[in-house]
């Protein structure tokens, strides 16, 4: 049985540009949940606020997730302490997270030159502090750091380090290839030796790989691992990391899935792949490669002679596999039925009644397809997708009609910068006019809109705006460039997600934020 570790929010958020709050790494970790990962690495609990925020809110959350086990990060104790007095190890072992993921030192010259400590002093570190979280009741995973570099340079030193680790109590010994140097023949030769090493030594636990792509082969050497019989699997989520990157979980899934036979998720949790990867590459505010594996957007796509046209009678001929089973569609005409079946599934979900007429389906499709080439992105933005079908369905989804709204930002003598928003706009069959202040533009629009609708929507009071995004999409022209705004907005109980593009920001954010409020409210019933 294969366990699927996923780091995404530790080692994915070491990508160059990226800081998740709290909210992004609730959001992320239940999609994880949801998509069958087994364990989902949080952060340090001891390093920063948002991380020790995180590890208590996933304590608290309602609904539990369903099959994942949380998993703290941290390292072996400091040269020369021992773990009572290590202030990150006592922080790992009062960390609500049940499991714990101690990185610690396999290359003797890394543990002279980066830790300034002797070999066997390295190893002293790493048992004591094994020994001290399975003492405080922590299931243990050791990441031994720069296994395979230290295998290569001294293989007995490399071994040593992971005996060490099972004699302390570690319950999985995980070989890290850390700056992704290693080429997939020395992963699988390097993991069978290790692993015949340990049975004779009597240590009987599992092993894992944790691989960096800086030499492209992160995902090939994930599964060469497996093949060798490495029995855990560490990755992030479109293979985000600093560097290069980490190995691409979702990449390894698939390969596992459909081409090894490995049973790691099910049918439906497969298909969840391209969803997800939009989900967290928007979370992340970056843009999803459109030709990464399986899940980019033109990793099925055919462009024109012969491909195209091998494509249209046999769609194998140029698809390893068939894209639904991902979530993905392929870009050429025989995909369109598939691309109808997937957009009729999809309003079916959101309680809509689809007419029985291709040619409207095909229209609707259409207007989707059109409205994505001009920058709007769905994956993240189901509110707003939900009301695109409802209107094309010709259902009234507005609440309130715009006359004019105008933004005016003032930086005043104390050196506070305010918005001021004055809104008018016609609901319940009358003209209302509405002055908000806030910090910023969409703060004092969002402040005007509540003001202008509560008397005849007082829902909107249980509404927050938790999290707000902007992306450029053409860096080369500027700021005169199209932007895309994604609204994260939340009731209390459900949270939903919008988008607005235009290459006025504060348009963008303004057809996102009357989503958000109109989604809201029919959520609410009005």
């Amino acid at each position: 049985m294969i366990a699927l570790y996923d780091t995404t929010l530790r080692d994915g958020e070491q990508r160059e540009g990226v800081n998740l709050t709290v909210e992004d790494k609730l959001r992320i970790a239940a999609r994880l949940d949801a998509l069958g990962i087994a364990y989902i690495e949080g952060g340090f609990p001891a390093s920063n606020p948002t991380d020790s925020a995180f590890y208590q809110q996933m304590t608290a959350l309602e609904p539990k997730l369903e099959q994942a086990t949380i998993s703290a990060f941290g390292t072996t104790l400091r040269k020369g302490a021992i773990p009572e007095e290590d202030e990150g190890l006592r922080a790992l072992a009062t960390c609500p997270a049940p499991v714990v993921t101690l990185v610690g030192k396999a290359w003797e010259l890394q543990a002279s030159e980066a830790l300034g400590a002797s070999g066997d002093e390295n190893l002293r570190m790493v048992e004591l502090s094994v020994r001290y979280l399975v003492q405080a009741n922590k299931r243990v995973f050791f990441d031994a750091e720069h296994f395979f570099d230290g295998y290569k340079d001294n293989s007995d030193y490399a071994l040593a380090s992971l005996l060490a680790a099972g004699r302390a109590g570690a319950e999985v010994l995980v070989l890290c290839d850390t700056n992704g140097g290693s080429l997939p023949h020395e992963v699988y030769e390097i993991t069978a030796s290790t692993l015949e090493a340990l049975k004779r030594a009597g240590i009987g636990v599992a092993v894992g790989i944790h691989a960096h792509d800086d030499s492209g082969c992160a995902v090939a050497n994930s599964l060469e691992a497996v093949l060798a019989g490495a029995t855990q699997v560490q990755g992030t989520i479109n293979g985000f990391g600093e560097r290069v990157g980490n190995a691409n979980l979702l990449t390894i899934i698939a390969n596992m899935k459909l081409k090894m036979g490995l049973d790691v998720v099910s049918a439906e949790q497969l298909a969840q792949l391209t969803s997800t990867a939009h989900l967290v590459a928007e979370t992340f505010n970056v843009a999803l490669d459109a030709h990464l594996p399986y899940v980019g957007q033109s990793a099925f796509s055919h462009k024109g002679g012969i491909h195209a046209s091998a494509t249209l009678r046999h769609r194998h001929s140029y698809e390893h596999i068939d894209p639904a089973t991902v979530g993905n569609f392929a870009h050429i005409v025989i995909s369109e039925l598939a691309g109808k079946a997937s957009l009729v599934a999809k309003g079916r979900e959101m309680g809509l009644d689809f007419p029985d007429d291709e040619q409207r389906v095909q229209s609707l499709l259409d207007t989707i397809k059109l409205r994505e080439s001009k920058g709007y992105s769905y994956e993240v933005a189901d509110a707003s997708f939900a009301l695109l079908l409802r209107a094309q369905m010709g259902e009234m989804v507005t609440c309130f009609t715009l006359e004019s709204f105008r933004v005016i930002a003032e930086k005043r003598e104390d050196g506070r910068v305010m918005s001021e928003a004055t809104i008018k706009l016609m609901v319940g069959g009358k003209r209302h006019v509405a002055t908000g202040e806030g910090n910023g533009p969409v703060n004092a629009l969002d402040a005007a809109l509540r003001l202008a609708i509560q008397r005849f929507y007082p829902q909107v009071e249980s509404f927050e705006l938790t999290d707000y995004k902007v992306r450029v999409l053409d860096e080369s022209i500027g700021t005169g460039a199209v932007t895309r705004v994604l609204i994260e907005t939340s009731d209390g109980q459900s949270s939903w997600g919008t988008v607005g593009v235009s290459d006025n920001i504060i348009e963008a954010s303004w057809d996102a934020l009357v989503d958000a409020i109109t989604y809201g409210l029919l959520l609410a019933g009005r």
